[in-house]
């Protein structure tokens, strides 16, 4: 019988595992890929982080990188890995979670080879579930190519001819950077009053200028926590007007509605379209969780990661406490939080 099971073997599982061997746990974690790092890897090979290397390290375990130095996707994956491997993190991959039940002080985890059975368990899969497209999507001609920013990696996977990017978020202006640097027509659908943050200000990096503020640590319960809750999030380090102005980028507003090859945008009809990249962010899902209490936008209810059933604890959610939350760096803040309230239980027990 494992003391605890945690699901997710990425930055928030790792550093929680480090601190379940502090406290002298039998745990395990487990991933549904087949490598450590593999959530960073899937992504576009463009990727590179917005929060410098000083600003990334795991407890523990610095980033191994110069100060300043803003890592790509394999450079963050080689860290996971090379972390797994320092602190010997108990690893079971190709584990795909299905369902989790809890019976008598167990919970039992299905999946496709077996079960498992744990006391407690960490849910540490991130925010990024379901990726989220619109339902007329699926009217759309199957002449144009569709992909979701999930699935999006380089250029070479469209087809020739115009394509559009939808979403005003870090990865749809990223995305609508790199495939509109070049003679292609390319549409945007968006906002495009949205507010940036350039990565340095007055030579500092923005991060730093974050920690010194306290930016990253207003309490999600706090008022200012609420504000910016509330508030747009801004696009960090991407040149959003330079793009916008580039005479084969044309922003035609929100798209609406579509049949066949008609896409139809808040400004225009489209007909020449033969790519869409949908960076529409994600749909959370945690239907698989027994018993779970849900907000209306589909995440756990919880108190700074613990949940309304004794022993399940949650990590890596967007704002579990502080903005903070959802950054490499802040992770171990939250993983530190939850240790300490699990050996506070075990004392008062």
């Amino acid at each position: 019988m494992l003391d605890f099971v945690v699901i997710g073997a990425a930055q928030a599982g790792l550093s929680m595992a480090y601190y379940l061997d502090k406290l002298g746990k039998n745990y395990l974690v487990v991933d549904k890929e087949d490598e450590v790092g593999a959530s960073w890897l899937n992504r576009w090979d463009s990727l590179t982080l917005f929060t410098p290397s000083e600003f990334n390290n795991l407890p523990g375990m610095d980033f191994p990188a110069k100060k300043g130095y803003y890592p790509n996707k394999e450079e963050v994956a080689n860290y996971f890995k090379q972390y797994a491997k320092r602190f010997n993190i108990q690893l079971q991959l190709n584990t795909l979670i299905s369902s989790v039940h809890k019976e008598q002080g167990i919970f039992t985890l299905k999946h496709e080879n077996g079960t498992l059975k744990t006391r407690n368990l960490v849910i540490a899969t991130g925010p990024f579930h379901i990726p989220y497209t619109p339902s007329f999507s699926k009217k759309i001609s199957e002449d144009i190519f569709q992909i979701h920013s999930n699935f999006y990696k380089n250029p070479q996977q469209l087809q020739e001819g115009a394509a559009m990017v939808v979403g005003a978020g870090d990865s749809g202006f990223q995305i609508l950077d790199e495939i509109s640097d070049s003679e292609r027509i390319t549409y945007f659908s968006g906002a495009t009053d949205v507010q940036v943050l350039p990565q340095e200000i007055l030579g500092k990096t923005l991060w730093w200028w974050f920690t010194k503020t306290g930016f990253l640590s207003f309490s999600r319960k706090s008022w200012i926590g609420r504000k910016i809750i509330k508030s747009r999030q801004p696009v960090i380090g991407t040149d959003v007007k330079g793009i916008l102005k580039r005479d084969n980028v044309k922003p035609v507003g929100n798209t609406i509605n579509a049949e066949g090859k008609t896409i139809v945008t808040e400004t225009r009809e489209i007909h020449d379209l033969k790519n869409i990249i949908w960076a529409t962010g994600y749909r959370p899902n945690f239907s698989w969780i027994d018993g779970l209490e849900l907000t209306k936008d589909g995440y756990p209810k919880h108190d700074r990661g613990i949940s309304n059933i004794k022993g399940l604890y949650f990590i890596g959610l967007p704002w579990l406490h502080t903005r903070g939350s959802a950054t490499l760096g802040g992770i171990k803040k939250d993983a530190e939080y939850i240790a300490n309230y699990i050996k506070e239980e075990e004392v008062s027990v």
